[in-house]
């Protein structure tokens, strides 16, 4: 994930009760304040939080680590992730392959999550759709979102978010 990452705690059943955002650096970016989520504690649309919580579950009971490192994210945090691309990648059209503007972000809208370590990507990749979750982006192995009904069939992905700068 891009220079950020945002850690969970878990509350008595399981399910992620905040987020806290850290640059690569160890830093406190920001921690949301909950009065500024939408919809849950964690900012995330309650279905694809079930969804995830489901699938974490899943993986669990199968010796596979899922964990989320990054779900909603304010506007001003989304446009920090831009300009840090620019920065690293050195031209928007290599940054904007991996991150979308606030304006498009489904990050910003609560409706993707990141998830790892690597072994927990694949395991999703390969399982997500059981529990409605899709890969959206070929390059970004560990972002997800509620795109098909739980046992359904995702949609095929995109290249990468460079398509969101439309």
């Amino acid at each position: 994930m891009l220079g950020v990452l945002a850690v969970g705690a878990l509350g008595a059943a399981g399910a992620l009760t905040y987020l806290t955002v850290t640059t690569h650096d160890g830093d406190a970016v920001a921690d949301p304040s909950p009065t500024l989520r939408p919809q849950t504690a964690t900012g995330l649309d309650p279905e694809l939080e079930r969804r995830f919580d489901e699938a974490r579950a899943a993986a669990d009971a199968e010796g596979v680590e899922l964990t989320l490192t990054s779900g909603w994210r304010t506007a001003a945090e989304q446009e920090q992730l831009v300009e840090a691309a620019l920065e690293r990648y050195g031209s928007p059209e290599e940054a904007h392959r991996w991150v979308l503007p606030p304006e498009t972000s489904e990050h910003v809208a609560g409706l993707a999550i990141d998830v790892g370590p690597t072994d927990g990507a694949l395991w999703l990749g390969e399982h997500g759709p059981r529990f409605g979750l899709c890969r959206t982006y070929a390059n970004e192995m560990w972002h997800f979102e509620a795109a098909t009904e739980p046992g359904g069939t995702c949609p095929p992905m995109h290249e990468d978010a460079s398509h969101g700068w439309g």
